[in-house]
């Protein structure tokens, strides 16, 4: 396989590592609250609020992964080092 089937390959992979993770830990964190807000109802607005501050944290551990795939699939720093020791 050529250098570009390999970094599509990592990316995928990369994706797959970080956003399974993720999205457990925001059902977890859902659940959490649903249970919070099920014993104690006038809690519900604290609640609420601390959820989605910790649901917009954990977010952003599935978007930094989203970054990194994109920079290897097309911003990659070592295409032009790999197409050059190709080329001659």
């Amino acid at each position: 396989m050529d250098y570009f089937t390999w970094c599509v390959i990592t990316a995928g992979f990369g994706m797959a590592l970080g956003v399974v993770p993720t999205a457990l830990s925001q059902g977890m964190a859902i659940k959490s609250a649903l249970d919070g807000v099920a014993r104690n109802p006038g809690a519900s607005g604290k609640i609420l609020t601390t959820m989605l501050i910790g649901l917009a944290m954990i977010e952003s551990l599935a978007i930094y992964v989203f970054v990194v795939a994109m920079i290897i699939l097309f911003a990659n720093p070592f295409t032009d080092i790999i197409v050059g020791a190709a080329v001659h």
